[in-house]
């Protein structure tokens, strides 16, 4: 199972925290310090996958990706496989580079709800539901048409109202 999800830049400052099981505001972000004390220490020429069981307790593991200024890390548990949960970065990536075309902090900042949705199409309650980047794309679309159409209606049923 997932654990956590953690978008990070690479000051520590999180632009997405998405936690599976529920752990009060403190211990959060108690977590995320120390991810980044153990990230930001690592040399380059390291692998991505580190045993987190100090962090989150026994039976846990890290893999990240470190993309430009973002660190992208998957938190979970031994029922998964580590060289899924890159891949799983991999398609996470992919599908915000092509919402965004190459993607960067600021769109990851300023478009929060939709990184949310993208996460949502991928994992869901820590279980992984979407392996492929390009079946999230549909599903996001189809979100997105009928925000559209639905924000569509609403100001002609309220002008029609008012005239």
């Amino acid at each position: 199972m997932i654990q956590a999800v953690i978008v990070m830049n690479t000051q520590g400052k999180p632009r997405l925290v998405k936690f599976y099981n529920f752990l009060p505001a403190e211990k959060q972000q108690e977590l995320i310090r120390s991810i980044y004390g153990v990230l930001c220490s690592r040399a380059e020429n390291v692998s991505n996958f580190v045993q987190a069981d100090a962090i989150f307790g026994q039976d846990s593991r890290l893999v990240y990706k470190h993309y430009a200024t973002l660190y992208f890390i998957f938190v979970f548990d031994s029922c998964e496989n580590d060289l899924a949960m890159l891949d799983l970065i991999q398609v996470f990536v992919e599908t915000l580079d092509k919402c965004f075309k190459n993607v960067c902090e600021l769109d990851i900042v300023f478009n929060f709800n939709k990184l949310h949705t993208i996460l949502d199409e991928i994992v869901v309650g820590g279980q992984v539901l979407e392996t492929s980047s390009t079946e999230v794309m549909k599903a996001i679309d189809d979100i997105t048409k009928m925000e559209k159409s639905s924000n569509s209606l609403v100001p002609k049923t309220v002008s029609s109202r008012l005239g």
